[in-house]
């Protein structure tokens, strides 16, 4: 039985995946599939597999680009409560891949347990914050993995200790198509000093960042001993434009989409930075944006 048919229920066909994506532009999807639990989900792995079908998974869609033309493959989200649960036993806590990371830091605060503060205002997934190993100098999620749930591109569910993971700056080795749950390991701290580093924290961030108002997105990782942002202010390339994406002002590392943006403008903008700051500087900076 064909994947459209056997999975009719969960499956809509030719969605917009703009609405799902932080820039709000691009194509949509072949398949938008929303599985309502783990075994549906490993019989939508299996059907992909037998139908020679490309699977992504989609989170909040904070550093994605969709192509204007959209997506040929099947989409899952990970929207359901088995996959978003997050619990806490005494300093461990268990969250789905498909949780937000806004709420685990927000359930380990409230707990009072600490490590979490420095990622405070990253919009992610846990899947996707743990593949993506965000965070900054300050610390990354990385730094309280003790755990992962995975599921293979066969459906199967295996477990992976910390010591068989590998992180590095805004990467991993993390390679099975579903991260199914994270368990970390936080310490045990007075609530008031956690939300008071909290607060700080989201300050720093924010200021760092555009305008909360604007549609962006990080373009580059940072080249070892450097800032990206740094590279792109020193070739003057603040407030380039293709079209209606804007290199931002506030950090050159960003790509605003102004109203009336396409995945083309933002692609062809990236593009051209690049060029101009390996011929500036002679550093080639690496994409961190992932365009589908």
């Amino acid at each position: 039985m064909a994947l459209r048919d056997e999975f009719a229920g969960i499956i809509q066909r030719e969605q917009p995946l703009a609405p799902f994506t932080h820039l709000r532009i691009g194509g949509p999807a072949e398949y938008l599939i929303t599985p309502s639990s783990r075994q549906e989900l490993a019989g939508v792995i299996i059907a992909c597999a037998a139908e020679k079908l490309p699977l992504k998974i989609l989170g909040v869609g904070t550093n994605l680009l969709v192509r204007d033309e959209g997506v040929r493959a099947a989409v899952v989200r990970l929207t359901a409560s088995c996959f978003t649960e997050v619990s806490v036993d005494g300093k461990r806590v268990r969250a789905g891949g498909g949780a937000t990371l806004a709420a685990v830091i927000a359930e380990a605060a409230r707990h009072g347990l600490a490590g979490f503060e420095t990622l405070v205002g990253i919009t992610a997934t846990i899947g996707g914050a743990l593949r993506c190993n965000v965070g900054d100098r300050a610390g990354e999620i990385a730094d309280h993995v003790q755990r992962i749930e995975v599921m293979d591109d066969a459906g199967r569910v295996h477990l992976r200790e910390r010591a068989e993971l590998h992180f590095g700056d805004h990467s991993s080795d993390i390679d099975d198509p579903v991260v199914l749950a994270v368990e970390f390991d936080l310490m045990k701290e007075n609530p008031a000093a956690i939300v008071k580093r909290l607060r700080r924290a989201w300050i720093n961030r924010k200021a760092a960042q555009p305008f909360s108002f604007q549609s962006a997105v990080r373009m580059f990782k940072n080249p070892r001993g450097l800032q990206a942002a740094t590279l792109v202010e020193r070739a003057g390339l603040a407030k380039t434009r293709v079209g209606a994406a804007e290199v931002s002002e506030r950090n050159g590392n960003y790509v605003v989409a102004l109203p009336g943006s396409t995945a083309k403008d933002v692609l062809q903008l990236i593009d051209q930075v690049q060029q101009r700051v390996r011929e500036s500087s002679g550093v080639t900076l690496e994409r961190e944006l992932t365009v589908w």
